[in-house]
């Protein structure tokens, strides 16, 4: 009798088993830092620094341009094909160019890396990308606070002398 009852257990625990399908859904792309991109940004705060004050401690090094030379009206908008994939971008506002205010772009890569570099946003001047005119560094990818960091570094003979720092917010 015992035998039968652990049969009889047995074959309802894989009878049970069997009947479990896994349902590990649809197969969706993953997001990347494109699509996070994509849409219309506004400026929250502009910082230029001197990078050679800093380096050698010397202040001020650092100087907020936000309400200055009509910065605050700054809006800048990245736009992606049906794919997900980098196109064009415009600056808008009536602001000094620190870069080409219209041009195409695309990502150094598609997703954040594991190493904590910063992904580059590669500027252009035409649609093949073949004429960079400018790079920026994403240094704040946006997420679920919908901001962003830009960071765009002049150098002379390699070195920085100058950043300017693009806080954003998304307008859309």
């Amino acid at each position: 009798m015992r035998c039968k009852i652990i049969y009889l257990l047995a074959f309802i625990c894989l009878f049970a088993i069997s009947c479990n399908e896994m349902d590990d859904g649809n197969h969706v792309d993953p997001i990347t830092v494109n699509e996070k991109i994509n849409g219309e940004w506004g400026l929250m705060n502009l910082k230029m620094v001197d990078e050679v004050a800093k380096t050698n401690k010397l202040e001020p090094s650092e100087q907020t341009l936000s309400t200055l030379f009509n910065y605050d009206s700054f809006r800048i908008k990245f736009n992606v094909d049906e794919k997900r994939k980098p196109t064009s971008y415009e600056v808008t506002g009536d602001v000094p160019p620190l870069f080409a205010l219209k041009g195409y772009w695309r990502l150094s890569s598609d997703f954040q890396q594991s190493t904590g570099e910063p992904l580059k946003v590669y500027l252009y001047s035409d649609a093949q990308k073949t004429l960079k005119t400018d790079e920026l560094k994403l240094t704040a990818v946006p997420g679920s606070n919908e901001e962003m960091e830009l960071q765009l570094v002049r150098t002379s003979g390699g070195t920085p002398f100058v950043s300017y720092t693009f806080k954003l917010n998304a307008i859309n």
